[in-house]
């Protein structure tokens, strides 16, 4: 199927062929997100690109940040907006293309990127890149995280984005890069379950058993996956 070809909206209702529940909804925030945020990272008016469920917009807000969470799912815009209701806070939730953010122009402050950059093709992140700028306000914050290219051999050429990638694509697209490190994702997964997920995405996938053991995982066994933290400001 490929990652780029993968339908969200389905997915989100349950009918994908990745079954039951989404690899990166943990139901929770992404431990990285809170320690991030205790750190001081995010300020002004938030927006949450890919925001999935809306788990890490509701921290967020919890923490009194003023979020908008965007996903161009109709039926995870509505389910994040249940969630947060049940949460008794308040977080604005649209659906909108990441590529455009049509009427999001010069808005905020600072914006998240939690595993969404890595689901684009090269043309799509280019896009996605350039409305981020329209988006924001001079001297604007993004903190981006997507799966790195140490991934386990075996996981599908899209997942597996290089260093230098991010320099290219992120670093000249009107943002200048402050902070490039490997870091892990927790991802609502185990081992056994990563292993069917990436072969749902791509039948073609051959894994070498031991590749996946070395996948850290919590002590919840959930994998802890490799990805990238990129911190820029707009330029």
């Amino acid at each position: 199927m490929g990652l780029q070809n993968l339908d969200f909206e389905q997915l989100y209702q349950g009918r994908s062929s990745i079954g039951a529940g989404m690899p990166w909804d943990i139901q929770a925030p992404q431990p990285a997100l809170v320690e991030l945020e205790g750190s001081g990272g995010f300020r002004g008016e938030v927006l949450d690109v890919g925001s999935g469920l809306g788990e890490n917009a509701a921290f967020l807000a919890s923490r009194g940040h003023r979020v908008t969470g965007v996903d161009g799912s109709e039926t995870a815009v509505r389910r994040a907006r249940e969630r947060v209701a049940v949460k008794g806070l308040d977080v604005t939730f649209q659906v909108a293309d990441a590529t455009r953010l049509d009427g999001l122009e010069d808005r905020f402050d600072t914006v998240l990127d939690s595993a969404l950059y890595h689901c684009l093709d090269e043309n799509q992140r280019r896009d996605y890149v350039a409305a981020l700028v329209r988006a924001t306000r001079p001297g604007a914050r993004l903190h981006l995280f997507c799966f790195s290219d140490v991934l386990p051999d075996g996981f599908p050429a899209p997942f597996r984005i290089s260093e230098r990638n991010l320099r290219e694509t992120v670093g000249a697209g009107g943002w200048r890069i402050t902070g490039l490190e490997p870091a892990l994702y927790t991802t609502a997964v185990t081992r056994a379950r990563m292993k069917e997920t990436v072969e749902a995405f791509d039948p073609d996938a051959a894994f070498d058993p031991a590749t996946l053991d070395a996948l850290e995982v919590d002590e919840d066994g959930r994998v802890r996956a490799p990805v990238w933290y990129l911190a820029a400001e707009r330029a």
